[in-house]
């Protein structure tokens, strides 16, 4: 019988460090403790003899020295534990197995246990593990190769969805769809239809009851903010004239820009809504506090502040406080902005708290991939679209069936789409079917 040696500063230590090397194929023979000097301090060190299983020795560095003693009253204890420990390990890794495989876990756990149970080492059943992995790995290469898949994949590049959100799609075709789904492409179409329009988020409009409704736009300068503030304006009032005489107030703070004074003051004229300019957070409050209790809504239109411009934003979160807790914020940003890009934007106004995403200029772009990927990723909700210069007809309520009939190369069955995502009624006015 070979015996072997392992120092360490601990039985624990010398323990871990033949397991490491050996597997729970070890009996510890003996223990001691032994003195050591560290940079001139004496500290005692253990030294463990323990010996090996000749069958089931696995591969490893056998670099100690060998010798012969006695057995110690503590092998026992000492080999059920490093048993125990490697169940563990091994328990875990048949897990992990299983997972990847997808398949009935009992199942494959029998047939592992049988193996075992017929006395195969290791080194064996690891081989019969690894065998299962390649076998899985081979049907997801196929399912990755199958040419339907490469061909969605294209038609997702193409809509300049993010390598991210593609990834993510094939992967869960992966998952979910067997292989005489795949055979159908129009089948496999209507699934990553349906998946995209799972991750598209909807704002819901509040109910509001008692005091105004307060709509706040925020955004990058370019976007459109005061000609969408006009938008929201002039189909409240369209929506509502029916009903009683609506009441809407414009809020400018953007007077500074040049030419945004006249835009809003003309927006203001056509439709007979009162508007007014403030500079400063006590003009502000005071704006809110006069027409809190006597018009239906009160839409803000702010300053375009670059989102690199920290400082600029913060006076600006500052200066919105006067508008009250309950004021909906919306981010204002423009279809064509790169995903990058908007990735940035969204993660800078985060401190203003906005509700929704507020998408203008959708008629400047030809793929809508980067903002619902961009969106999906950081969990943020859609509110309304604008498509065009035109007051008031160039704005609607956000809608999933909106996103995914502007996907190149899709076909979409837009009945059936509208069943599986129906649009949430309302705009300004209650039961309004768009805004």
């Amino acid at each position: 019988m070979e015996v072997f040696v392992e120092r360490g500063f601990s039985k624990g230590d010398c323990l871990q460090k033949i397991h490491g090397k050996y597997g729970v194929w070890f009996t510890v023979l003996r223990e001691r403790k032994i003195p050591a000097s560290f940079f001139g301090l004496v500290r005692e060190k253990v030294e463990v003899e323990y010996c090996l299983n000749p069958k089931r020795i696995l591969a490893g560095d056998q670099e100690n020295s060998r010798t012969t003693a006695a057995p110690s009253p503590d092998s026992a204890a000492s080999a059920k534990q490093g048993k125990n420990d490697s169940t563990l390990n091994f328990t875990e890794r048949k897990k992990q197995v299983l997972a990847v495989a997808g398949k009935d876990p009992d199942q494959i756990i029998q047939q592992v246990q049988e193996k075992e149970d017929s006395e195969l080492n290791q080194k064996q059943i690891m081989d019969l593990l690894r065998g299962i992995e390649i076998k899985i790995e081979a049907g997801n290469k196929a399912k990755q190769e199958h040419p339907n898949l490469i061909r969605i994949a294209q038609m997702l590049k193409l809509n300049d969805f993010s390598d991210e959100y593609c990834a993510k799609l094939v992967e869960k075709a992966h998952r979910e769809l067997p292989l005489d789904t795949l055979a159908d492409f129009d089948s496999v179409q209507d699934h990553f239809l349906e998946w995209i329009g799972e991750s598209i988020k909807i704002f819901g409009i509040p109910e509001m009851r008692g005091k105004s409704r307060i709509v706040v736009l925020v955004g990058p300068t370019g976007v459109g903010k005061t000609t969408t503030i006009a938008k929201l304006a002039a189909n409240y009032v369209i929506e509502n004239m029916n009903r009683h005489e609506p009441s809407v107030r414009l809020i400018n703070i953007d007077a500074f820009r040049v030419g945004a004074k006249e835009q809003i003051e003309h927006y203001g004229d056509i439709m007979e809504i009162p508007v007014s300019y403030v500079d400063d957070i006590r003009d502000l409050r005071r704006e809110i506090d006069l027409y809190r209790e006597e018009v239906d809504l009160i839409l803000v239109d702010t300053i375009g502040k670059s989102p690199s411009d920290s400082a600029k934003l913060g006076e600006m979160k500052k200066m919105l406080e006067a508008c009250g807790t309950k004021a909906e914020v919306h981010l204002v940003l423009s279809a064509s902005t790169k995903t990058s890009d908007i990735m940035y934007i969204l993660q800078q106004f985060e401190p203003f708290n906005y509700q929704a995403v507020l998408l203008s200029k959708l008629d400047e772009t030809r793929h809508v991939g980067n903002i619902i990927s961009a969106l999906a990723e950081k969990n943020k909700q859609v509110s309304y679209i604008t498509d065009g210069q035109g007051v008031p007809k160039d704005i609607k309520k956000a809608s999933v069936v909106r996103f995914l009939i502007n996907l190149d190369e899709f076909r979409i069955d837009r009945d059936k789409f509208e069943k599986r995502f129906p649009a949430a009624g309302g705009g300004f006015g209650a039961g309004a079917d768009q805004f």
